[in-house]
């Protein structure tokens, strides 16, 4: 993937399939989000990587070139660090990863079919952070999704960084290392399960132990990382799957058991009953290496 700078901005070059406003549609599409802000088709948000926080306005131009504007004087000086800041968005947009092997089978799959044509250029929007992508995973089991984007907001709030820049603040997911000093009852004002406190302060202290990161998953297969996750309390198969799926980028994930996935495959299907689970696993055989962007585009048709 190439990037460069120009004067003062980064520029991004887009692959093909790839379309913002079906990107903007996934990522607006709750709005009590609270780790970036999107207006005008233009977003803002703090990236923070380490001890370097930069807050950032993202857009594009004709779909080919992502433009990266530094704000309040947060552009780092060393090209190493741009080179980072570069690095978690073509991540988060999942930018390097050619689609075109994904389009030709979902243009013969019957349940890709619509949503493929209908959200065309969309990329699963990744959580390049494990903490969050972890938290996130761990805050949206059993409940709503604008309960789960609530609970996110009075996390991030109470425990996270801002920047703050013309009258706003733009906030930073907290890191682990600070959640890893905290007890459960210091998120008591959380309207969070007690358990879910305990799991995402205990998913905090093995990675601040080093018992836990991102690179030690990347160097595993996906059934290897698979497992190790699941072992850890408080993160089952779905959770699993959710993580390596936005966080990891194995494209095998598949959260089988996901309501959103199975309300959708019985929506596109007309069914009168939910789909079971060998059903779905029938359904997915032509989607070998594909999981993860099925379920991804199958979660946009209700969600």
């Amino acid at each position: 993937m190439i990037w460069h700078d120009v004067d003062d901005v980064m520029i991004i070059t887009l692959p093909a399939n790839f379309d913002m406003n079906a990107n903007l549609g996934y990522l607006t599409r709750e709005k009590n989000e609270c780790l970036y802000e999107i207006e005008n088709n233009i977003i803002t948000k703090v990236i923070a990587i380490g001890e370097m926080q930069s807050l950032v306005q993202i857009s594009v131009i004709d779909n080919q070139q992502m433009v990266v504007q530094f704000l309040n004087g947060s552009r780092p000086i060393e090209k190493r660090e741009r080179e980072k800041i570069a690095t978690y968005i073509i991540e988060w947009f999942d930018l390097d990863n050619d689609l075109t092997p994904f389009y030709e089978m979902a243009n013969t799959d019957p349940l890709l079919q619509i949503p493929a044509q209908k959200f065309y250029g969309l990329r699963v929007i990744g959580i390049p952070d494990l903490f969050e992508a972890l938290c996130w995973g761990v805050l949206g089991q059993q409940i709503n999704l604008a309960f789960a984007y609530s609970l996110k907001r009075q996390f991030v709030e109470s425990f996270g960084d801002s920047i703050e820049w013309n009258g706003k603040k733009y906030w930073v997911f907290p890191p682990y290392e600070r959640i890893a000093q905290l007890e459960p009852t210091d998120l008591a004002a959380i309207k969070m399960t007690v358990k879910k406190s305990e799991y995402i302060i205990g998913i905090a202290r093995l990675m601040a132990n080093g018992d836990l990161s991102k690179e030690q998953l990347k160097k595993m297969d996906f059934k290897e990382a698979e497992k190790s996750l699941i072992k850890i309390r408080g993160i089952g198969p779905w959770t699993a799957n959710y993580v390596l799926m936005r966080c990891l980028r194995f494209q095998t994930a598949f959260p089988i058991d996901d309501v959103g996935l199975i309300n959708s495959i019985k929506t596109l299907r007309n069914m009168n009953q939910k789909p079971t689970k060998e059903e779905i696993l029938a359904l997915s055989i032509p989607w070998q290496n594909w999981e993860s962007y099925a379920t991804f585009y199958l979660w946009r048709v209700l969600y």
